[in-house]
């Protein structure tokens, strides 16, 4: 893998930070991680509408809970940076004075990553905040997190990718780990549930007050809404945790509706009540691969093709979860492995070789030794920073 290093010709530029304004400019900001990582092979450049939108405050219902600034780093005309500060809202409630960064790609330059992060910090501290973490772009509920293990293998769906060098600039200029998320390959054909797990789930079939079954595409917003309301009393207790509120779920309804296959969404109900579930999603990424980032002018075609012949060959498990008043109990556990062997199931029979399951917290000991007993490797960590603001 061949490093970005400053090479001669910029040596002699001046180096400028400079807010992101205008729709021009939050187009280059978006494609501007193409300048240090477009010679890596494992790098997957993101949709450029996709992410015009997701930072588009008319589009995102984030921005109703969050102010937000972005910057450029530019030697010459050429951009060598990128990074965002957030502050919000519904993460102050549990979390007061710990502000945000995102958005973080940079050339191999301690002198770029000290004035991308001088401006983010001094955004934060001119708000108040005492700390900050990331990068969450825009929110831990988005992609979280700078990869420090994991290098060679492309990124899953909503999931980053970085240069080996991302970390140790950041731990350069003061900021240390705050939590480590994992993410597991699960190889479809090779790996299964272990025995003792596999009569839990037969125990649970033939329980008359369990259901276990696919989402309701008929009823699919209220159905989504079930699953995250689930979610959030699933996670509520977990570190770094922001709850969906109403409006970011029902816009996740509709980003997530064309990819949705119904097979891939699994709710487990307890006497008529959503007790556990889990999401898979076909991944993207590996759809969008060769298109550089653009669906023009046969971009769109090539991806409805790919998504609607079936020809994605790996998927993801983003969200899993099972209300807490059942965790460390039997029915728990039988709930956890039933939504697993049914996702296991449905991704096999779709035709899918491999699924990652991420993210999982590095201290959720439960959850990583119910994936490892199946077998699936932890292939790739990110890692969440955290500094205290002068």
């Amino acid at each position: 893998m061949r490093s970005h290093r400053v090479n001669s010709a910029d040596a002699g530029a001046a180096l400028r930070v400079i807010p992101v304004q205008g729709r021009r400019a939050v187009r280059r900001f978006v494609q501007m991680p193409g300048a240090v990582l477009a010679d890596d092979p494992a790098w997957v450049a993101p949709l450029v509408l996709e992410r015009m939108q997701h930072l588009d405050p008319a589009r995102n219902p984030y921005f109703t809970e969050a102010e937000a600034a972005f910057w450029i780093a530019q030697r010459g005309e050429r951009p060598v940076g990128r990074i965002s500060a957030q502050v919000d809202r519904t993460s102050l409630a549990r979390y007061p004075d710990i502000g945000h960064f995102g958005f973080f790609d940079v050339e191999d330059s301690s002198e770029t990553t000290a004035a991308l992060l001088g401006a983010a910090e001094a955004w934060l501290s001119d708000r108040g905040m005492k700390r900050v973490r990331g990068p969450f772009s825009l929110s831990i509920n988005d992609e979280s997190g700078v990869l420090v293990d994991g290098f060679d293998a492309p990124p899953s769906l909503m999931m980053g990718h970085a240069r080996p060098w991302y970390g140790q600039r950041l731990e350069e200029q003061g900021y240390a780990k705050a939590r480590d998320l994992i993410a597991y390959r699960f190889d479809l054909e090779r790996h299964s549930l272990p025995k003792s797990a596999e009569s839990l789930v037969a125990r649970l079939a033939e329980d008359p007050s369990i259901e276990v079954r696919a989402i309701r595409m008929a009823d699919y917003g209220q159905e989504l809404r079930r699953i995250l309301e689930v979610f959030n009393d699933a996670w509520s207790e977990n570190w770094g945790f922001v709850p969906f509120t109403d409006k970011v779920i029902d816009r996740a309804a509709k980003d997530l509706k064309p990819i949705i296959r119904e097979e891939l969404v699994c709710i487990a109900e307890v006497n008529g009540e959503p007790a556990a579930f889990g999401v898979g999603l076909p991944n993207l990424n590996e759809a969008i691969a060769d298109l550089h980032g653009s669906l023009l002018p046969f971009g769109w075609a090539r991806l409805l093709f790919r998504l609607k012949a079936g020809r994605i060959r790996s998927g993801r498990l983003p969200l899993m979860g099972v209300r807490r008043k059942y965790h460390g109990t039997f029915l728990g556990a039988a709930l956890a492995w039933t939504v697993i062997d049914r996702l296991h199931r449905a991704f096999a029979r779709l035709g899918f070789r491999e699924a990652e399951l991420s993210w999982i917290l590095e201290d959720n000991l439960p959850m990583r030794r119910m994936i490892e007993a199946t077998g699936a490797e932890a292939y790739k960590t990110y890692r969440v920073y955290e500094k205290a603001l002068a």
